[in-house]
């Protein structure tokens, strides 16, 4: 059994795909060829915003959020302790330093309540405060109602990281829409993935998107040998692109598929462990289908020894990384305990309700 099986969507989309593979590889356009452009309009129709600006990862979709709002040096911005790396390197990399936010226990987002008791933390240690990053994480969209009525009250950006929500969405508006500026990650095992790495930004604000199509390319001007700015190197190339286009057309059917794969885990697992909470109006892109459990590290060992993967998102914090041990930010309460508690099971859009059930067994067993 695959956690995420690439293998089994290949299949089913062989045909399109080798044909738009070979498309570019007959065309030669490898740099920002044609399907570049068509995808970042398909992407910008589908979530309903004016621009998307593609780029070569995630993380880099961070980054360039980041410096297209000139937040760097002195500049604080509050990020979740319990996500991914890639949230709070962003902010380490323009030189702005990272706040770290407690999250709520049931959707695992950032909880803005916490946010609050940390403005006056900002400006004790010399920093101003300028944004704030919420994660979608594991495909459910953050509370962005009272994040942006937050973000207003105290003047900040608002980022939407949605690297693992694309798809996701609240009462109607998808994910990527909610922040000054949004990001996505077409990593393989995303919700929509390429064949290596890719990420995009999407924006209402053209003053942005112009801002950031400069930055990715070396801070190029109207003439690509005329750089007005530092930026970086940070472009998709055409073959990911050709891929996401096959993909997005199979799009809509698979997120269906895995919210259906996400039912029967919850209707066989509801009251057993702690499950995925899904707030009315809200739909995820179900990234990971995460449980809580005391005994986690036993349901892990029996889940590998019958040959099931599994994974644990996240062991620990982003206060507690290395990287961030200067900062002598203790572990959010919520955060830490979730570093003991969670693991993620099998889920993609082809598993089977026969695969379900033997994972749900194995879960189960005591």
């Amino acid at each position: 059994m695959q956690f995420r099986d690439l293998h089994r969507q290949y299949e089913a989309m062989r045909a399109e795909m080798d044909e738009a593979l070979l498309k570019v590889t007959r065309g030669g356009a490898y740099i920002m060829g044609p399907q570049v452009a068509e995808l970042e309009q398909q992407l910008a129709d589908y979530v309903g915003v004016k621009h998307c600006i593609t780029c070569a990862n995630g993380t880099d979709a961070l980054r360039l959020a980041l410096m297209a709002l000139g937040i760097g040096p002195c500049d604080a911005v509050f990020v979740p302790d319990f996500t991914f790396f890639a949230t709070a390197e962003a902010v380490a990399m323009v030189g702005a330093t990272p706040i770290f936010i407690d999250v709520f226990k049931e959707t695992y987002n950032i909880d803005f309540a916490d946010i609050y008791d940390n403005i006056d933390v900002c400006r004790e240690l010399g920093l101003k405060p300028r944004a704030v990053i919420a994660v979608d994480l594991f495909g459910l969209p953050a509370d962005y109602k009272m994040l942006a009525e937050f973000c207003k009250e105290f003047n900040l950006f608002l980022i939407e990281d949605g690297a693992q929500g694309f798809g996701g969405s609240i009462n109607g508006k998808k994910a990527c829409t909610f922040g000054d500026i949004s990001t996505t990650s077409f990593f393989p095992a995303k919700p929509l993935g390429c064949y290596g790495d890719g990420g995009a930004l999407f924006t209402d604000n053209s003053d942005y998107a112009d801002m950031l199509r400069s930055l990715r390319v070396h801070g190029k001007g109207l003439d690509k040998y005329d750089n007005v700015r530092l930026g970086i190197n940070s472009r998709l190339d055409t073959l990911q692109a050709a891929v996401l286009q096959v993909k997005m057309r199979h799009f809509d059917e698979e997120l269906a598929a895995v919210n259906r794969v996400a039912r029967k885990y919850t209707e066989l697992l509801f009251g057993k462990v702690t499950t995925p909470c899904v707030p009315k109006g809200y739909t995820s892109s179900w990234a990971q289908y995460t449980i809580q459990t005391d005994n986690r590290d036993e349901i892990q060992a029996r889940l590998k020894a019958a040959g099931i993967p599994s994974m644990v998102y996240y062991p620990r914090t982003m206060s507690q990384q290395t990287a961030f041990a200067h900062l002598k930010q203790d572990p959010c309460p919520v955060a830490k305990r979730l570093t003991k508690t969670v693991l993620s099971l099998p889920l993609h859009p082809y598993l089977t309700d026969e695969e379900i059930e033997q994972v749900v067994s194995i879960v189960l067993t005591t």
